[in-house]
């Protein structure tokens, strides 16, 4: 599954631990198995707790991250235990069908005119407390791991547009929602910024590596969506298999 190269040290890990062999049979023998999970929180598809980015040292609401803030035992505010099971309304936003291409190109950077004008051809309104989606069109490249990070994303001022409208929640079928190149945004001075802008500046989770390509191919741009993050105190986020439901 992807990871993104600063997770891959930890990587995934699955180690069976118990067996049903070590039980010996006796006629009718109940056994059990278990393992242990080994992994980053930010495996797959997962969600940003809002103590997963700091501008200038600081979280959403100010948040000056000292050692008491930031211990070694994870967060001791805005871990993703504090964050609500997000249900309500999914909104997707298929660019890349809108522009006629399987994928968008290669670190391509979705504007907020482009977004609106994707809304409004869908027939979609995109509201406060929404859930919204892009699809890039690179989902179809999951295991393609040097395509995969090559992905188009959310421009910062796409960023600042969700923000506007009250988006909750925001994600996408690449790695970090926006184009993850090593490029200093001119504005912020800083890479990823549509991470400090959602997560830092607006309190607005990001999720990542998410699987749009259904949605997309049914045309299912209004949904109930459902996502609960696991409730890994102090973490920085948490794996999450989130859900859309049509025609509710």
């Amino acid at each position: 599954m992807p990871l993104h190269p600063v997770h891959r040290a930890v990587g995934y890990s699955f180690l069976l631990h118990r067996k049903h062999g070590d039980t010996p049979l006796t006629g009718r023998t109940r056994s059990g198995s278990s393992g242990v999970l080994i992994m980053t929180e930010h495996t797959g598809t997962h969600i940003d707790a809002l103590c997963h980015q700091a501008y200038n040292h600081r979280l959403y609401g100010s948040v000056e991250v000292t050692p008491e803030i930031e211990t070694p035992y994870g967060f001791k505010r805005h871990g993703i235990e504090t964050v609500e099971p997000i249900v309500g309304r999914g909104v997707l936003l298929d660019v890349a069908a809108r522009k006629g291409v399987e994928y968008l190109p290669k670190h391509y950077r979705v504007s907020a005119l482009e977004l609106q004008k994707c809304a409004d051809v869908e027939g979609v309104e995109v509201r406060k407390a929404d859930v919204v989606l892009v699809r890039t069109g690179y989902g179809r490249f999951w295991k393609e791991a040097a395509k995969y990070e090559e992905a188009a994303g959310v421009s910062p001022d796409g960023a600042r547009w969700l923000a506007s409208v009250g988006a909750r929640s925001v994600g996408a079928d690449n790695m970090a929602w926006e184009v993850d190149d090593g490029t200093v945004d001119p504005e912020l001075g800083v890479t990823l910024p549509c991470h400090a802008l959602m997560l830092v500046d607006h309190g607005i989770h990001i999720i990542e590596n998410m699987n749009l390509e259904q949605l997309g191919a049914e045309k299912v741009y209004e949904s109930f969506f459902v996502c609960t993050p696991l409730k890994f105190v102090g973490a920085t986020g948490s794996p999450v298999r989130p859900i859309a439901i049509a025609g509710i």
